[in-house]
């Protein structure tokens, strides 16, 4: 249960009362919230702690919703813009209650339709949540408490000719580079990632696919999971395509050889001409 009511957050609370315009929540200090009658349930009961989000009305009083957003406070998302104003423009949270992106707080104009990876924030003045995309300048450079094959997670931002530049943890800026994705990856798409280098300038070097001493294990369990999808057989060897190889198995062809050799070896997998065949 929460000691105090926290904006932006999922807060645990106790159900304290009842009232015409719904129940009334409150955390450790008896701080108090309300919880609108639409999201009321049958089941809940006096005294009973649940799991609620906490954002402002339009009158920016403290308001519960059991509605989980599409981003809390100090995370960043990829959200669509639904309407724009002279201030700013809104986009969807996935709360009843669109987010302000105020103008100066954007890089370029808003367009309702597109959609915008923004850094939800409490504004220090009205202390409502807002919208931020001028938020890379704020990255966190202490690194201190990765270390290698950490799982993280990420949400890819930009494209570069190295590879995509993708926020970790929502806090640190990470990089996977091209040679290293065997996957299809857009802008705003979130994943679970693994730290591969924790770099002496304050970045990350990210790797989709958990590191291990040695991949080839990895490898041949992925052949035979993907054999399967095929009813054991596929038309593909050590000499097809990259591309082909890439879009498969996600891996390169030099990793793929090496564990198709594997397989061979040990029996588990045979090759013919043109195709490879898991063993009964």
């Amino acid at each position: 249960m929460n000691e105090k009511i926290k904006l932006g957050e999922i807060n645990t609370l106790e159900i304290s009362r009842v009232s015409e315009p719904g129940l009334y929540l409150k955390s450790l200090d008896n701080s108090e919230v309300l919880l609108p009658n639409v999201y009321i349930k049958q089941e809940m009961q006096l005294g009973q702690e649940i799991e609620v989000f906490i954002y402002t009305d339009s009158e920016d009083r403290l308001v519960a919703t059991t509605i989980m957003p599409k981003a809390k406070i100090n995370e960043i998302a990829l959200l669509e813009v639904v309407d724009i104003a002279k201030f700013g423009a809104f986009v969807d949270l996935g709360l009843p209650k669109d987010l302000l992106v105020p103008k100066n707080k954007q890089k370029s104009p808003f367009q309702i339709g597109e959609k915008r990876l923004v850094k939800v924030i409490e504004d220090e003045k009205s202390h409502r949540l807002i919208g931020v995309e001028k938020f890379q300048e704020k990255f966190n450079r202490d690194l201190s408490n990765f270390q290698r094959n950490d799982e993280v997670q990420i949400i890819v931002y930009k494209k570069t000719p190295l590879g995509f530049k993708v926020y970790v943890n929502s806090k640190f800026e990470g990089m996977i580079y091209h040679t290293e994705i065997f996957t299809k990856i857009n802008i705003g798409d979130k994943k679970t990632a693994y730290i591969k280098t924790v770099r002496d300038d304050g970045k990350l070097d990210i790797s989709l696919q958990k590191i291990a001493q040695d991949n080839s294990n990895d490898d041949t369990l992925k052949i035979i999971e993907v054999l399967k999808i095929n009813n054991n057989e596929l038309k593909i060897t050590s000499k097809s395509d990259p591309e082909k190889i890439i879009e498969l198995f996600e891996m390169s062809k030099k990793r793929f050889k090496a564990a198709l050799n594997s397989l061979i070896n040990d029996n588990i997998v045979v090759l013919e001409e043109d195709k490879i065949l898991l063993k009964a």
